[in-house]
């Protein structure tokens, strides 16, 4: 007897319509995150916006033209969506899947960038003497 044969074959996103992708999955893709487990736990506690809207579920479905605001540990990145990823590939491939948004980060205070007018960068371990110059000129004193 011969048994009927099923095809086994599913494709990437069957679940989801053409054109979209899981959140936790594009996170990934576009190499955001490490990790997909990471990825959904960062959508899970809710620091994921789609179109200004919070998500709380990784597998909501992005789509080209959505606006991803991610809050991450130092810095909140503003990703427009072009496209669904096919694979985690490379940094290139991955960067063809947004456009970054994100303001540019608030200029550094160069001002204390050398520590002290008295030494200079690479001279090496702060003597004692040094490190008290240092603290009066910060008014550490």
């Amino acid at each position: 007897m011969s048994r009927p044969v099923r095809d086994k074959t599913v494709t990437a996103g069957a679940s989801a319509p053409a054109g979209r992708q899981r959140l936790d999955k594009w996170l990934w893709f576009a190499r955001v995150m490490k990790t997909r487990t990471l990825a959904a736990k960062l959508v899970s506690e809710g620091h994921v916006r789609v179109n200004a809207a919070r998500v709380n579920a990784p597998a909501k479905a992005v789509a080209p033209g959505d606006v991803l605001t991610i809050a991450l540990e130092r810095q909140v990145l503003v990703l427009k969506v072009l496209d669904a990823g096919e694979r985690r590939g490379p940094y290139a491939e991955a960067r063809l899947l947004y456009e970054d948004l994100s303001p540019p980060p608030p200029p550094r205070d160069r001002s204390l960038a050398g520590l002290s007018p008295l030494r200079e960068r690479g001279a090496g371990r702060p003597t004692k003497r040094d490190r008290r110059s240092l603290a009066a000129w910060l008014g550490r004193a």
